[in-house]
């Protein structure tokens, strides 16, 4: 109740109505979403619209919530700014459906000004056209504010975005709330890739194999989920998600963006990833902060604006995306590392899965926080979406993949020692579908303390032991251990049996 004794509104009925405010445009086309933004447009030699924002990562620093923060009268006063300014300018509404498993479908709604129609474009191409049902999400993408502030109501389904025209915090918006709603379910949220395997096993069977890849940006999530490889029929291998989904206890794994996919491109090479690269150079690609020239060349190796230049491309241009974006069984993880003391793959125990998920070790890339690019970074889950416990979310990834009889794995797509030794994709891509052949033959190596293979088929993995590209390498590797069981000390809600598992 208010102090005038009337019953206050839900926070989101304060938004305006787009099928009846005059300051609406409500869910415009494609083509009119393009049109509106012509004036931000240069046209690639492709056909394709490229845009250059002026914020080119997510504000991680700037954001809060109110579960994991607490909300002063200023917070509370930048959500009601962003719902009121919705209401005063000339407004864009765009309805998406998010997923599409019966229990992990939403409706989101994004509002953003005209003038930054680009942004809805962006992420319009990203989801699947609504079908008529009252959303379930809604996000006020402001970038025109005067002062840059995220802040996520969860429980009301609602994200002011103020101050900042980066695409990726409309994207994430929605996908926080996705994760967080899936673990109202009793499941996870993940910050993960999918793919569906299907291979001859070392009796010449077919088995399908469902694979989830967990790691942070600019780590080979995309390239190893959307990787092909190289699988001739009746063999194949299927991209199902590139970067959020779910996991519920009954092992499904639904998806969340239904129509695109929103990589990276700075290093983008036709001949290591001629399917990305394809439909990044197709005309229904959109481009975002990518080096374009006036005349449309476009160079994916220039860093002009930033590292973490993207595109939007379409699920359907890539040969290996499935028409389906559910998993329906969950039957291997690999968290993906780029530590160089780290073997190419290593596999783990429930235990040691769930250290590998707190850890969630890789390197910091431009798209967190770009003044640390390169540098070693450990994100819970490799997720800086999550809402709630860290802590917590590792002990009930641990209780999934133990009800589930998940098999685990840490794989590094980086280099070992002082770069003495590269895992290339190819390396990578080999190891994973040995893996789901289940034909690699494994160890429990006592120098390194880990079980890693002793064969893998296709692969010299006696070239690739970690302890003959480290000088001292002992010395370095009980460090990291040391350095590891302190971070997992730091999370008091995280089992001491899981603790104990650091390897």
């Amino acid at each position: 109740m208010s102090e005038t004794g009337a019953e206050t509104r839900p926070l989101v009925r304060q938004l305006p109505d787009p099928k009846t405010a005059s300051n609406v445009r409500y869910n415009p086309s494609l083509e009119e979403l393009r049109d509106l933004a012509t004036d931000d447009e240069t046209t690639t030699a492709f056909g394709s619209p490229s845009y250059v924002s002026e914020y080119r990562s997510r504000s991680a620093d700037r954001t809060k919530n109110t579960v994991d923060d607490e909300f002063t009268a200023d917070d509370h006063g930048l959500v009601d700014d962003a719902i009121d300014r919705a209401a005063d300018r000339e407004m864009l509404c765009v309805d998406r459906l998010m997923g599409r498993h019966p229990d992990a479908t939403f409706c989101c709604r994004l509002f953003v000004p005209v003038d930054h129609a680009r942004i809805a474009l962006a992420w319009a191409n990203l989801f699947e056209p609504t079908d008529g049902r009252e959303p379930d999400l809604y996000t006020v993408q402001d970038p025109d504010y005067d002062e840059t502030a995220i802040r996520v109501l969860p429980d009301e389904g609602f994200t002011a975005v103020l101050g900042s025209d980066y695409t990726g915090e409309a994207k994430k918006s929605f996908l926080r709330l996705f994760m967080y709603r899936i673990k109202e379910q009793g499941g996870l949220g993940l910050h993960a890739g999918s793919k569906r395997v299907r291979v001859r096993d070392a009796d010449g069977d077919l088995r399908d194999v469902g694979q989830v890849f967990m790691g942070l940006s600019a780590t080979g999530k995309s390239t190893l989920t959307s990787h092909g490889c190289w699988l001739e029929e009746p063999e194949d291998a299927k991209m199902l998600q590139d970067d959020v989904c779910g996991l519920l206890p009954d092992g499904s794994v639904p998806g969340s963006e239904g129509e695109g996919l929103f990589i990276k491109t700075i290093g983008l090479d036709e001949d290591e990833q001629p399917e990305l690269y394809a439909a990044a150079t197709d005309e229904s690609a959109i481009l975002e902060n990518v080096a374009v020239d006036d005349d449309g060349t476009v160079d994916f190796d220039d860093d002009e604006y930033t590292s973490n230049s993207r595109a939007i491309v379409q699920r359907e241009e890539l040969e290996s995306a499935d028409e389906e974006i559910d998993l329906d069984r969950i039957d291997q993880v690999f968290f993906i590392t780029r530590n160089p003391l780290m073997p190419p793959v290593s596999k783990l125990d429930d235990e040691e899965a769930a250290v590998a998920f707190m850890l969630g070790e890789s390197i910091e890339t431009s798209a967190g926080d770009p003044s640390r690019a390169g540098e070693s970074i450990r994100v819970v889950g490799t997720n800086p979406f999550i809402i709630g416990s860290e802590g917590e979310e590792g002990n009930i990834f641990r209780d999934l993949i133990d009800e589930l009889d998940v098999e685990c794995y840490v794989i590094n797509t980086g280099y070992l020692g002082e770069k003495s030794q590269d895992i290339g994709v190819e390396e990578s891509v080999t190891i994973l579908t040995e893996t789901a052949r289940d034909t690699i033959e494994w160890t429990d190596d006592d120098r390194t303390e880990l079980t890693i293979p002793e064969s893998v088929p296709g692969l010299e993995i006696e070239d690739y032991y970690v302890p003959d590209h480290v000088d001292d390498y002992d010395d370095a590797a009980a460090e990291l251990r040391a350095e590891r069981r302190a971070y997992l000390d730091s999370f008091d809600d995280l089992r001491e049996e899981i603790r104990d598992a650091v390897y």
